[in-house]
């Protein structure tokens, strides 16, 4: 107890930084810094970019007609690039044993390489790729993603446990975003020109990256009463740099914007995604000044004049029987635990349950992401001009944003105070995705735009709703890794439904019309098929797969029924109370050096 008034003078001095005598607003200022709500602040800047995959087919155009690819080839680099994005058991087993800002470099290391690469390549710099050379580039660029997912978006879950399907729908809502807000950018700065876009998309995630490689961490759980109005404050803001990107969408397609418009336009979106920072900022300085006069203390500590710190003894935990032993993650496989417990990483993968989200993917993504990546051709088709088509590309971002937002913070209201099981809401958007492909199949004017805010907003929806249910049914132990296991149906979906279906189709029509007009197609020379009949046997097959995967998971709802009626999220209360009964925050904000109460000594 002889250390006991340092500890003291140091709680209400300086922070334990050794800075005695630094003006209080550096303190503050490094407080912010190290917070958890400017790491999620970063989080949300981080994942703005991490979208480059959505608006493939705003380049797409560019690399087809530059380099002489047939729609099916464009369609295999498609699949690769899908691949790439899907493709995250490596980052989840680097992120076990590796720190986070490792992994945040991984992921702004390949994206800079592989997109940079596809740049030299669509500009002439270098000599025309091979197809093979191509699809690895955009496999590459593509990859990075899941860098960035497992570092900056599984880090924030895991500090926000009891938060998770909202936190999961805002990062998601901001990948979503990603494309709109990059579209903006580009146009502001190298005005309307595609191929500076692929070199936009190359540099600027990885920058983000880079600069808050070390601000993202995993935080102590320490849980706040004002959290979830937080989160809605983020909400707001987010919900308004949304429909910011909505207005300008529409106006840039009725009216001809001059550089100056564009540059005003990419201003107000740079300066609507800074605001969730001086929210951070008003949190810490709520926490700030509540550290400065002590309030609020766990009732069980006391702060005497004799400087002692005096904890109430809390009743030794139950035994445990070995506590010597340690599970393997590769032990016990069928010996499965309860829904909501930490599974292992083989118990989680052999589960029927993860076999029935396995095949709802396989159709809901693979349907979705097929149908986002030909949207460009799919406007080309119908005779639309090109200006238009960034219009229906620009929608489907924006409401993949929406469905990522209805996903975390609906689905999560919903589980809340009617216990609907998210998997049921599942089932719902895959019906409405299912009808977003019969609009392309079957069209009327004006039904593509109609077609691309149904097929981004189911989109934006099942990536959420996936990602929590994984978490919530099989734990946050091995997350890193079951979280891209996840996903690895899409890419498998995209290429059966893309590469084997869609594009051959879609060729096979431009052949019938090249024969028709009694043409050859030469080597190289561009395939391009004009019409409704170009994509509608190949958006009925789609609309087909999307309706029984919507079947598949309901089988999926019937199972976890019993698991959703009940409280899932009460373990995570628990700890967090606990941390709160063990532990007191220095006025610093500083978590690495915060004071664990052990009990009064001798």
């Amino acid at each position: 107890m002889g250390e006991a008034p340092e500890g003291r003078t140091t709680a209400a001095g300086d922070g334990g930084n050794g800075g005695v005598g630094k003006p209080e607003v550096f303190q503050f200022a490094a407080q912010v810094l190290r917070g958890r709500w400017f790491s999620l602040f970063a989080t949300f800047l981080i994942m703005c970019g991490a979208g480059a995959t959505y608006i493939f087919g705003v380049y797409s155009k560019e690399i087809k007609s530059t380099l002489g690819y047939d729609q099916t080839t464009l369609n295999l680099m498609g699949f690769f690039k899908d691949l790439g994005a899907s493709i995250g058991v490596h980052s989840g087993f680097i992120a076990e044993f590796t720190p986070t800002w490792f992994v945040l470099l991984l992921g702004a290391s390949f994206n800079f390489t592989g997109y940079f690469m596809i740049w030299l390549a669509v500009t002439g710099k270098i000599a025309k790729p091979k197809v093979w050379q191509m699809c690895a580039y955009i496999c590459i660029g593509a990859n990075s993603q899941n860098f960035t997912n497992t570092g900056a978006l599984v880090t924030a879950v895991i500090n926000f446990p009891e938060n998770r399907g909202i936190m999961l729908g805002l990062l998601k809502g901001f990948t979503g975003l990603s494309g709109a807000i990059m579209t903006q950018i580009y146009l502001a700065v190298y005005d309307n020109d595609a191929k500076s876009l692929i070199l936009l998309i190359g540099w600027l995630p990885a920058a983000l990256s880079v600069f808050f490689i070390f601000t993202i961490r995993r935080m102590k759980v320490v849980r706040q009463p004002n959290e979830l109005r937080i989160f809605y404050d983020f909400l707001w803001v987010s919900i308004a740099l949304a429909l910011f990107l909505m207005v300008i969408t529409i106006c840039e397609k009725l009216v001809a914007f001059s550089r100056t418009a564009y540059a005003f336009s990419a201003t107000v979106t740079c300066a609507l995604l800074f605001v969730p920072l001086l929210i951070a900022i008003r949190e810490e300085k709520t926490l700030w000044d509540q550290k400065k006069i002590h309030v609020g203390p766990p009732p069980s500590i006391t702060m005497q004049d004799t400087n002692a710190i005096e904890i109430e003894p809390k009743p030794d935990p139950a035994p445990v029987e070995n506590p010597g032993k340690k599970t393997s993650c590769f032990s016990d496989i069928f010996n499965k635990p309860e829904r909501g417990e930490d599974y292992t990483i083989l118990q989680a993968l052999l589960s029927t349950d993860m076999v029935i989200l396995f095949i709802a993917t396989f159709c809901g993504l693979g349907s979705s992401l097929t149908a986002t990546d030909n949207m460009g051709q799919i406007g080309e088709s119908l005779g639309y001009p090109t200006k238009t088509i960034k219009t229906f590309l620009s929608l489907l971002s924006i409401w993949n944003y929406f469905g990522r937002i209805f996903a975390g913070f609906v689905s999560e209201a919903l589980l809340t105070s009617r216990k609907f099981p998210r998997p049921l809401m599942m089932t719902g958007v895959l019906c409405l995705s299912a009808l977003g492909h019969l609009l392309i199949a079957f069209p009327v004017p004006g039904s593509l735009y109609v077609a691309s805010v149904i097929i981004g907003f189911s989109l934006g929806a099942q990536l959420p709703l996936i990602y929590t249910i994984i978490s919530e049914l099989f734990g946050l132990k091995y997350y890193s890794t079951l979280f891209n296991y996840g996903q690895l149906a899409s890419p498998l979906g995209s290429y059966v439904l893309n590469v084997r279906i869609t594009g051959p189709l879609y060729d096979r029509e431009a052949l019938k019309e090249l024969a028709r007009k009694g043409i050859t197609r030469l080597p190289g020379q561009e395939l391009t098929c004009m019409g409704a009949h170009c994509f509608r046997l190949s958006f009925v097959i789609l609309a087909v797969v999307t309706f029984f995967g919507a079947l598949v998971s309901l089988i999926l709802v019937a199972r976890t029924r019993e698991f959703y009626r009940g409280d899932i999220y009460k373990k995570f209360r628990e700890n967090a109370e606990e941390a709160v009964d063990t532990k007191v925050d220095l006025p610093s904000g500083n978590e690495d050096k915060d004071m664990e109460i052990k009990g009064k000594s001798n």
